[in-house]
This record gives structure tokens, sequence and C-alpha cells, in this order.
């Protein structure tokens, strides 16, 4: 059985899309995933499950969108790829320390893509990277390191461009996922 996370993009964010964590529990129970559990208000489940990933990320689209009444897209992790983001970090801890110090606000996140981008995509981001806002794109994942707000960094609102699928996760985020799909393997 394999311990997978289920982000989902765009839920409990400025008011809108507006979804319970303990409905979205149930969803993820009534459609036979296991050890079902949720993580903060942003639409972070774990849970354990012998489909295959790609058939279960599009089972829980449409049963999300069914039930609750709009759509959201769910990128789906298993607990080994979580671990490896966290090994695949492209910036130092020099560098993650300065950016913090500039920003008053969380300054690593990780775009989580549906699929690994056509090689001819990345580029397009190379016009919105500066000295403030930088990125590394690592398979199925955009690293960014931010100086400023994520709100106000055109990368961050220009991740579209790749034409793949995003949901964004801030590096304590991930961090913790990572812990809880640790626990739930018993590792």
């Amino acid at each position: 059985m394999t311990a997978y996370t289920a982000l989902l993009r765009g839920i409990n964010v400025g008011g809108k899309n507006i979804v319970r964590m303990a409905e979205l529990k149930e969803l993820f129970e009534a459609i036979g995933l296991l050890k079902v559990q949720t993580y903060i208000q942003s639409g972070n489940v774990l849970f354990k499950s012998d489909e295959v990933q790609e058939s279960l990320q599009k089972k829980i689209q449409q049963e999300f969108e069914g039930r609750f009444g709009f759509s959201s897209t769910v990128i789906l992790r298993t607990a080994a790829q979580l671990e490896q983001i966290i090994l695949n970090c492209p910036f130092s801890q020099e560098e993650i320390a300065e950016a913090e110090l500039a920003s008053e606000v969380e300054s690593l996140y990780v775009a989580l893509l549906s699929q690994i981008p056509p090689q001819e995509r990345p580029e397009c981001l190379e016009a919105y990277s500066s000295e403030n806002d930088r990125y590394h794109i690592v398979g199925g994942e955009v690293f960014l390191l931010l100086r400023h707000s994520i709100r106000k960094s055109k990368l961050a609102n220009n991740l579209q461009k790749l034409d793949a699928a995003a949901t964004v996760r801030n590096w304590k985020t991930i961090n913790k996922l990572v812990e809880l799909a640790k626990a739930m393997n018993g590792k």
C-alpha cells in the first residue's frame, strides 16, 4: 500500500472555494482511501491506497467536483516523491537565510506540477527571474526563492506558462507533509 499526499489547488484561498477539512476527509474516505488525514486548511490530504497514481488523481478530481460543485486541480505525490523534493532543493541554506532576512514573509516555495514541462517551456520563465525572484525546475517541481511576497512575484504569477497545472506550498508545509508521510509509513 502506497502513502500519498494530495495537494489541492485553490481551495480556502481569499475566502473563495471554502471546503472544510472534515468534509474533505469524508470525501477521501468515501472513495475508499485509507488512513486519511488532512493538514492545515489549504488542501493537503495524506492517505494510503493501492491504486495507480494517475487514475487515482482523476478519480479524486471528479469526486471533488461532484461533491463541492467546483473543480480543483489535484496534484499527487508519494511519500518517497515528497522526500525527494527536500533532497532536490537547489538553494543553499545561505541563499535561503539571505532571502528570509530581506523578506518579512516566507521565502522558499515549491510549485508542484501535474507533469514535467516540455523542454522548451522553462525558458518562458526567464523573463520573470531576477535577483529578487529566482527559480529552478527539478523534474515536476519548480523551486522558488522570493525576497518579497509571493503575491507580488511576477515569477510566481506566471507559472501557468509552463503549460502544466500547479499548486504551490511553502517550504515549511512541504517539510511537515514529509514528516507526516513518514509517520504514516511507520518510519
